[in-house]
């Protein structure tokens, strides 16, 4: 009883510790109710790296995910904006820094999303604050990537300005008119569908008067003269122009100032503030509600999981090159539509089944590559940058192509040298035949020969038909060598057969006679006025070969094949004549003595 008491509270607190080591291994919701870092700075401050705290903050969303991002310079309120669409104070939501460096470091995320239904489904958005632009000890292309990023991640992307718009500002949405004008405009509802940020102009700090903020955005956007041609002024028009035509893709909204003393703000509450800027941000939360949607990569809605891969792979493109690049944005998006249309090639292929003359195989190759390309041009990513990938495409096709070359030739040489290797055999069988039949040969010649010609395909056809052609060439100058002296003997033993039937087997005088003059003509006058070369012309000659080849073989009776059976059938039915036959011709007389109706003279023995 003891033993058995003890092993239950061993038992239990065992079970306890699991449920205590457990429910530690949980995290607690409120963990993640604040900022984490998702994408930190290296050690250069040139390129970006992840942080794995904020990643796992975004893994363990399961609904699909929308991203709101506030790019803009640095001391520009992006961390105190943030703070209050999300109605949080400073001290517990995104650090506000009210000195002259820049408070947020790379791009942080706020733990825990607001959740919103959005087509009647269930959307996590995030908010992304990002460092600010232009900061002390950073380069230009640092801020270009943080920019960049931002803007494909974002479903929403609020470009916060402080009072005006300047042309600097507008040069920095370059990348973003790249993107937009690279993967803007797909066609909504394909498994490739893929929409760029919505662009949200925001004026804060407006004190301009006689304007409406949308007003001062199309100003800023329309063309600058360029008389002197400068480059720079034109490659701001260039997005100036760019920006017009997306005009659908985005909208302008301003924020007057919260309170004079902008170093208090975090100590102020909404009764403190300016009461217009309080409408104005209430507004503007509806806006950024209205104009968010979920990100769709792909086609596909990404929950947490697909959006921190996502994440990884357009953080890799923008840190591959030193400078970000659409470009390899575009093969970033295009990797999976090479990978399908590579699928589509390589079945089109394996359906063609190896050897194959090399002109179809061709053909096959430009048929399954022109799908491919089809396939690409009506799903790929890009517009103007998508012409990497389509060399990318080329380029795997063709070492595919040359692999599936090679197996061609691998296959085509196995396959002639099985045909080859059997007519090989076949015409030594036919070296070798019991009775030699020139027809046999010649039918077997060519049987085999049309065989090779039609079963022997692809590349290596050409070299096994000159091996082919050499190998017949041998064998037929070989059988026809031996052919006449097999003949001369089988006929001599022939006669000297004949002669033997007819004296001893049949007693047919006749055969016997003509026999030994078969036998003689061969072994005498052929040697007394020919030479063994020249019998082999005479048209005597001839007319016995021609009766040989009728007997031994011909398209109703191989001689060859049935010689064995078809003598032991000759040989049964001469035995069998010779006893049987002979027995009834005795039998035929009466056993017992005839008598006739005189009686006999005979006298009787008894």
């Amino acid at each position: 009883m003891g033993s058995k008491r003890w092993g239950r509270v061993t038992f239990g607190v065992v079970l306890l510790f699991g449920l205590l080591v457990l429910g530690s291994a949980l995290p607690d919701p409120e963990d993640f109710d604040r900022a984490f870092p998702i994408v930190e700075p290296d050690s250069g401050h040139t390129k970006l790296r992840l942080s794995r705290e904020g990643l796992e903050a975004i893994r363990r969303i399961k609904t699909p995910i929308a991203a709101i991002s506030v790019i803009g310079p640095y001391r520009s309120g992006k961390s105190f904006l943030l703070n209050q669409l999300l109605n949080l104070s400073c001290d517990k939501g995104f650090g506000v820094g009210h000195m002259r460096d820049t408070k947020t470091k790379g791009i942080w995320v706020w733990g825990t999303p607001v959740e919103l239904t959005i087509d009647g489904t269930k959307v996590s958005v995030l908010y992304l604050d990002t460092e600010g632009f232009e900061s002390v000890g950073k380069s230009n292309v640092y801020d270009d990537r943080i920019f960049a990023l931002a803007t494909v991640l974002s479903s929403v992307l609020i470009y916060n300005l402080p009072e005006t718009i300047r042309e600097a500002d507008i040069s920095r949405l370059s990348f973003a008119v790249e993107i937009a004008e690279e993967f803007y405009g797909r066609v909504k509802g394909q498994d490739v569908a893929f929409e760029p940020s919505k662009l949200l102009w925001l004026i804060q700090r407006d004190f301009l008067q006689g304007k409406s903020v949308q007003e001062m955005v199309n100003e800023a956007l329309r063309r600058v003269p360029n008389n002197n041609g400068e480059r720079y002024i034109d490659q701001v028009n260039q997005i100036r122009d760019s920006l017009a035509v997306m005009g659908d893709n985005s909208t302008a909204f301003s924020l007057p100032q919260p309170h004079l003393q902008r170093t208090k703000l975090c100590e102020l509450k909404d009764s403190e503030l300016d009461q217009s800027y309080v409408a104005k941000r209430d507004q503007l939360k509806e806006l950024v509600a209205s104009i968010t949607r979920p990100k769709l990569v792909q086609g596909k809605l990404l929950n947490g999981n697909e959006f921190v891969s996502f994440l990884e792979q357009i953080l890799e493109a923008l840190n591959k090159g030193e400078i970000p690049t659409t470009g390899s944005l575009v093969e970033v998006f295009n990797k999976a539509i090479l990978e399908r249309c590579m699928k589509v090639y390589s079945e089109k292929m394996e359906s063609l089944g190896l050897p194959v003359n090399l002109d179809k195989l061709h053909e096959s190759h430009e048929e399954a590559k022109d799908k491919a390309r089809e396939v690409f041009d009506r799903q790929h990513f890009g517009r103007h940058h998508a012409t990497q990938s389509m060399l990318k495409l080329d380029e795997e096709i063709q070492k595919v192509y040359r692999n599936i070359q090679i197996a061609n030739e691998y296959q085509s040489s196995k396959l002639c040298e099985v045909r080859y290797s059997e007519c090989e055999d076949k015409m030594d069988h036919l070296q070798v035949l019991r009775l030699p039949s020139m027809a046999k040969f010649n039918a077997g010649f060519l049987q085999c020969n049309e065989s090779f010609e039609i079963e022997c395909v692809g590349p290596a056809k050409e070299s096994y038909e000159r091996r082919m052609s050499k190998m017949l060439g041998r064998s037929k100058a070989l059988f026809i060598k031996e052919y006449n002296n097999r003949l001369f003997n089988w006929l001599v033993t022939f006669a000297l057969v004949m002669v033997v039937v007819g004296r001893f087997v049949v007693k047919f005088l006749l055969l016997e006679v003509g026999a030994w003059i078969m036998f003689i003509f061969l072994e005498t006058y052929t040697r007394m006025f020919w030479s063994a070369e020249s019998l082999y012309y005479n048209p005597a000659w001839h007319l016995i070969v021609s009766v040989w080849e009728t007997i031994v073989y011909s398209p109703f009776l191989d001689l060859d094949r049935w010689a064995i059976q078809i003598c032991i059938f000759v040989a049964a039915f001469v035995i069998y004549w010779r006893c049987y036959g002979s027995r009834r011709k005795r039998s035929g007389r009466s056993l017992l003595p005839l008598y006739t109706r005189g009686g006999s003279n005979r006298p009787r023995s008894d």
